[in-house]
């Protein structure tokens, strides 16, 4: 990990805000809140907003750059080394539907690659933790991905046409029921209880990173179809077509994917 001020404090202060993140978006939840949409039909509401504010007031502190879905992009994150990336609810339109499979993810980003990872479920009170080169945990438990070499029999998370596509090579894998929170999809990998999480060509940065990092230090992988890492902190945070899953199974299954590309733009 690259020098910096002392990690094991960071790390604590970044659990403490996101923590504290998480209570605020408890007290609204189940709750009647004002919600609405921007771009492309995606929901806002304002626990979105205020928990925006809570952690850039509680990280902005550090002097890094920031990106946030919830704010708006200033573009001097850049020239920035070290950039905070967050997503002060991720599965928005699960915690106004007084769903549970949402999530706050936060990041700490280094010359593109995540660095320091938290992210939060508030309601089952799961609490994953990764720092770059010393692991990841959930509730202060290691994460290992699954040791599971070949997709026969994997449980699969994702949208339905990479299930599909992934069915016509093995018809035993288990699709899993859907995971609204990207992130919390990813760290399901890290943990071990899904095998492989698909995302199609819509994740932002925000979505990502703090995932990103938890399931590369529990020894799996997120990459592109064709393999590669992601890099954080372009100009357009935006990704296409992910897998997350254990290193071999992660290359079997971006063969797989890689014979009919999809266009299909869903999460």
């Amino acid at each position: 990990m690259p020098a910096y001020e002392n990690v094991g404090q960071l790390a604590a202060q970044l659990e403490s805000a996101v923590r504290e993140a998480g209570a605020l978006a408890l007290r609204s939840f189940r709750t009647p809140m004002q919600t609405w949409t921007k771009g492309e039909n995606s929901p806002v509401s304002e626990a979105d907003i205020a928990i925006d504010a809570l952690l850039k007031d509680k990280l902005a502190g550090f002097g890094y750059g920031w990106l946030s879905e919830e704010s708006i992009d200033d573009r001097a994150r850049l020239s920035a080394r070290r950039v905070w990336i967050v997503d002060p609810i991720d599965g928005t339109r699960a915690y106004v539907s007084g769903l549970t499979d949402w999530t706050i993810s936060a990041a700490l980003v280094h010359d593109g690659r995540p660095i320091l990872a938290c992210l939060f479920a508030p309601v089952d009170d799961e609490m994953f933790l990764a720092a770059a080169g010393s692991g990841a945990t959930r509730n202060k438990v290691p994460l290992a991905v699954g040791t599971r070499a070949s997709p026969t029999g994997a449980r699969v998370a994702g949208p339905k046409h990479h299930l599909a596509k992934l069915t016509e090579h093995w018809p035993d894998i288990v699709p899993v029921p859907k995971i609204h929170s990207l992130a919390l999809r990813i760290a399901r990998v890290a943990q071990g209880s899904i095998d492989v999480a698909l995302a199609s060509g819509n994740g932002r940065d925000w979505d990502l990173a703090a995932a990103d990092l938890l399931v590369h230090e529990a020894d799996g992988a997120l990459t592109t179809i064709a393999g590669a890492d992601l890099t954080y902190n372009r100009p357009e945070p935006t990704h296409g077509a992910l897998i997350a899953a254990g290193r071999s199974l992660s290359r079997t299954v971006c063969d797989a994917l890689r014979e009919r590309p999809s266009n299909v733009r869903q999460r």
